[in-house]
């Protein structure tokens, strides 16, 4: 792996970097630098970003678990309580013809978080043992979780809305389960995991050699 900086006709090797709030070039001349536009602070690469992604994102895999075994809702009405998990919701939509709705559910709250979490790896590992896979698609994948983020909440939304609905009716009763918080927790562990992740380190690892 090449040092950071060491490509030729970079700003980094004009000894210039952006900052990451503001954009705005800084002189680096030591380790980290005070942006002068908004006082932030600019560092060639954020310290310990591998470490830190490896623990969030492994986190991210262990809670992915009961987040999808666990009950992500729990319903109690005068014909008893049930437990819905996001799985046996996915289940129950599909086969009362929702399958918009079903398809939904299951790619934002089982597939997305899944693929989010393997892309994340797979940049990661890239990043750590110099995979030499083309750069600028890495940098695409890196966009994409990033802009998926965002999404990853319905599941959570929903049962928050649904229990609000239920209650003003006075139908009956829902509570988030122990599922939704696990799945709450998958969520931000992956978003800080992503946040926490030095996208320029990639461009520290050898360009693909083309077969």
């Amino acid at each position: 792996m090449t040092e950071p900086g060491a490509t030729g006709g970079s700003a980094s090797a004009a000894g210039l970097m952006a900052c990451e709030h503001c954009g705005q070039l800084t002189a680096l001349r030591a380790e980290a630098e005070i942006c002068t536009r908004c006082g932030g602070r600019v560092e060639a690469r954020k310290p310990a970003s591998l470490s830190r992604t490896w623990a969030l994102l492994l986190a991210a895999v262990i809670l992915y678990f009961p987040a999808n075994l666990l009950p992500i809702m729990q319903t109690s009405s005068l014909f008893g309580t049930s437990h819905d998990t996001i799985l046996s919701g996915v289940v129950y939509f599909w086969h009362s013809g929702s399958l918009g709705l079903a398809a939904l559910i299951f790619s934002v709250s089982i597939l997305i978080p899944v693929i989010k979490m393997a892309i994340l790896a797979v940049l990661a590992l890239t990043v750590q043992f110099g995979w030499p896979l083309d750069r600028r698609q890495c940098i695409l994948l890196f966009h994409f979780i990033e802009f998926v983020g965002r999404w990853s909440m319905l599941d959570v939304f929903v049962v928050a809305l649904m229990a609000g609905l239920v209650r003003f009716k006075a139908l009956a009763e829902i509570e988030a389960g122990p599922g939704a918080i696990a799945f709450g927790a998958v969520v931000a562990l992956t978003m800080l995991a992503t946040h926490s992740f030095d996208s320029r380190l990639i461009w520290d690892t050898p360009r693909r050699v083309d077969g």
